[in-house]
């Protein structure tokens, strides 16, 4: 069948560190061209990624060092120009099931500095590194030397840092400037390779007919280089303190509430600089990528505030963010609102007045909580528009098979009678009726396509571990007859 829609789509969510690689965690290189190729000769037109950011304490690509730089862990070394990594160098204890985060910053972040290192003995005044330099030293500067000062202090919290830099005061940047011009110099090479890479593995998507959605959060580190170098864009005082932190209020899952901590933004400081730096964040993101999903969407309407020194979220309160005056900047581009949680009628007007889809999550749509089953669950399959974006679930969900095994016998048995299936099809089933249903685009985890369990689950919100943000997946797991039924269902309702 000749599929002639190109508005309706499918995509999966994967995120690149899932990838199979020899090194520990996922990267750019030859494996994430086989999965895209397979994903391709099945029909999916859309690749959905979690955020590029590197990350700190937890490894959440959610916490960021840097809105601008990208994870250096996703480089693959073994497509270096220039450097080959040497034998006696490689160490197979990083080709494991889960991301062992401890061994990757050990054994590979220590491999991919030796080897920047090696690359600027011999190419440090290559072209394409030179103008990559020059035309990205408004962020790049300013990351390389954070880095190289998180690695003098041992420590990415720039405010327990010595007075002077923690202040960043222009003498001090220049004495570190000099001091750590080496450290610099390597971060640089390793955002070189970073964006090198991922423009290639971009390209090449894009050569198989398969856009990539990018994820931006949105809010920022407390402790990343944008908070350090734009203090009087958040909610700090003199000493560089944060006097609120974000966070959502108590519901039925958290009866705390949930508080990140991640640091406000001074909204009015923003827009007396016309937005500037939050165009600027869009804009990059949007450079690689090819559509962009805003996580925490209602924020931009109103967003909980908790004063600092809090235990929990529940002392917070709601204050009034920037809504259309912010958001009627990124009219007409390729993005998707996160409006998941708690939506009022002033969220709903703003999704409404910005014009982006929001999401439906199909595990969200059998709530017998009422005693009964609710038909005009927004989130069930015949009650969505043509302007949404439909899940089974996402990174923060349960594996819809780990989800539908752990729920009641009344809940099973509505949802195999809406979806008219035995248990060891459901899963299928949900997939199927997405493809077939009105959403713009219908995207999956490749956990669910794979039907995997809880122990392949992503992330687990409101819980740090090892377990959170390791998933991997082994290049055999992609079975030639899932591929074949997601084929005939993207052929079918024509996706």
């Amino acid at each position: 069948m000749d599929n002639k829609n190109k508005t309706r789509k499918c995509g999966v969510l994967l995120h690149p560190t899932s990838f199979p690689s020899p090194y520990g965690i996922g990267d750019f290189g030859e494996e994430a061209r086989i999965t895209l190729k397979k994903l391709s000769e099945a029909g999916v037109k859309l690749w959905q990624i979690l955020p590029l950011g590197p990350t700190g304490y937890g490894n959440s690509p959610y916490s960021s060092l840097s809105c601008f730089a990208g994870n250096e862990y996703m480089i693959d070394l073994r497509s270096i120009d220039g450097v080959t990594v040497p034998e006696e160098l490689k160490d197979s204890t990083l080709c494991s099931e889960r991301i062992n985060y401890s061994d990757v910053y050990t054994r590979k972040f220590s491999l991919l500095k030796w080897a920047a290192a090696e690359y600027l003995k011999k190419s440090s005044e290559d072209e394409d590194f030179v103008s990559f330099c020059e035309e990205n030293a408004w962020w790049l500067d300013d990351y390389a030397l954070f880095r190289s000062l998180a690695d003098k202090f041992s420590d990415t919290r720039w405010f327990m840092w010595d007075g002077p830099i923690k202040k960043r005061t222009a003498a001090s940047v220049k004495k570190y400037e000099k001091e750590l011009k080496d450290s610099i110099n390597v971060y640089k090479a390793l955002q070189f390779f970073f964006y090198t890479q991922w423009n290639s593995l971009h390209e090449y998507a894009n050569s198989l007919g398969i856009s990539i959605i990018g994820d931006m959060p949105i809010f920022c580190a407390g402790d990343s280089v944008d908070v350090w170098t734009n203090k009087n864009l958040f909610l700090l005082d003199a000493k560089g303190n944060q006097k609120a932190g974000a966070g959502v209020p108590p519901d039925a899952f958290s009866p705390t509430g949930q508080y990140w901590g991640n640091p406000l933004y001074n909204w009015p400081a923003h827009e007396k600089e016309s937005y500037d730096w939050f165009k600027k964040r869009v804009e990059m993101t949007l450079k690689n990528v090819d559509i962009l999903r805003i996580d925490h969407f209602r924020g931009f309407e109103s967003y909980w505030e908790i004063p600092a020194g809090s235990e929990t979220a529940e002392s917070g309160s709601w204050k009034k963010g920037p809504g259309m005056k912010l958001l009627k900047n990124f009219s007409g581009m390729d993005i998707i609102a996160e409006d998941l949680g708690v939506m009022t009628e002033a969220v709903e007007q703003l999704l409404s007045d910005s014009g982006f889809p929001g999401m439906k999550v199909l595990q969200f749509a059998f709530d017998l909580s009422k005693g009964y089953f609710d038909t005009d669950n927004a989130f069930l399959p015949h009650n969505y528009n043509t302007n949404c974006v439909a899940y089974t679930g996402t990174h923060d969900n349960e594996t819809t098979r780990g989800w539908y095994d752990s729920l009641s016998d009344d809940y099973k048995d509505i949802i195999r009678r809406y979806f008219q299936c035995p248990d060891s099809d459901v899963v299928w089933q949900m997939i199927r009726v997405l493809i077939q249903g009105p959403a713009k685009y219908a995207i999956f985890p490749l956990q669910d396509l794979l039907g995997l369990d809880n122990s392949a689950r992503m992330n687990a919100p409101s819980t740090v571990g090892s377990f959170n943000w390791s998933w991997r997946f082994d290049l055999n797991a992609l079975d030639q007859n899932s591929l074949n039924r997601l084929r005939e269902y993207i052929s079918l309702y024509g996706r």
